[in-house]
């Protein structure tokens, strides 16, 4: 399959202010203006899909529909190996109704309790992020980042969103929650693109802002070189 080139203007389908602020800050040095979906008033579609891929394509494809605009949407989470993988792409959903991370991160530790995991050892997990940028006339590009550690209890830090303060990276004594947004995911030679986040968003750039074949934001082949 042949890349796109992304320019000029995107909808980032999320109403997470967090997801929000880390992708505005990934697609800002590439000169992509970025509007979000719950700026442009768009409801958020059921996440039926059973992956983290078929949910970020949902919410990347219905808001390209509704607004005609490329879209890019993010679906991530927290996957705990003692756990089964939990609580993966239900990840949001363990903080109930108004997305309480704290409640969340307590029914992780409450669990773990449960099938004793108690050690380092017994706590490994990953963060996955899958991007997905669709257009309005049907193409997809998907695109995936994990970064492994381990969850640590109680929290520590209180930077960045969501399972942040319980997850500590592999080959770091600190949690995302206690390092900074520079830290945490931006990109060389600023930063290392630690975070899972922004491991997809290296994929992606390289593939659609840096590279790909320019096309209007229908989908049609843009006149003239790319910007």
């Amino acid at each position: 399959m042949e890349h796109r080139r992304l320019t000029g203007r995107v909808v980032i389908a999320t109403h997470n202010p967090g997801k929000l602020k880390e992708m505005q800050e990934l697609l800002a040095p590439y000169g992509v203006e970025a509007v979000s979906a719950g700026d442009l008033g768009l409801a958020e579609p059921e996440e039926t899909g059973t992956t983290f891929s078929a949910n970020a394509r949902i919410k990347a494809e219905a808001a390209a529909q509704a607004t005609q605009m490329p879209a890019f949407a993010d679906d991530s989470g927290l996957c705990v190996d003692a756990l089964g993988g939990q609580p993966g792409i239900y990840s949001a959903r363990w903080g109930g109704a108004e997305k309480d991370f704290q409640m969340a991160m307590e029914n992780v530790q409450a669990l773990l309790l449960t099938v004793d995991a108690l050690t380092a050892e017994k706590r490994k997990a990953k963060f996955v992020s899958v991007l997905c940028i669709a257009w309005p006339d049907g193409h997809v590009e998907e695109f995936e980042g994990v970064v492994t550690g381990t969850v640590v209890w109680p929290p520590r830090g209180d930077r960045g969103f969501g399972y942040d303060p319980m997850f500590v990276p592999e080959g770091f004594s600190r949690s995302f929650g206690e390092m900074s947004a520079e830290e945490k995911h931006a990109l060389p030679p600023l930063g290392r693109g630690l975070s899972h986040r922004a491991r997809a968003f290296r994929l992606l750039a390289a593939a659609c802002l840096e590279g790909g074949a320019p096309v209007t934001a229908d989908g049609q082949e843009a006149e003239g070189p790319a910007v």
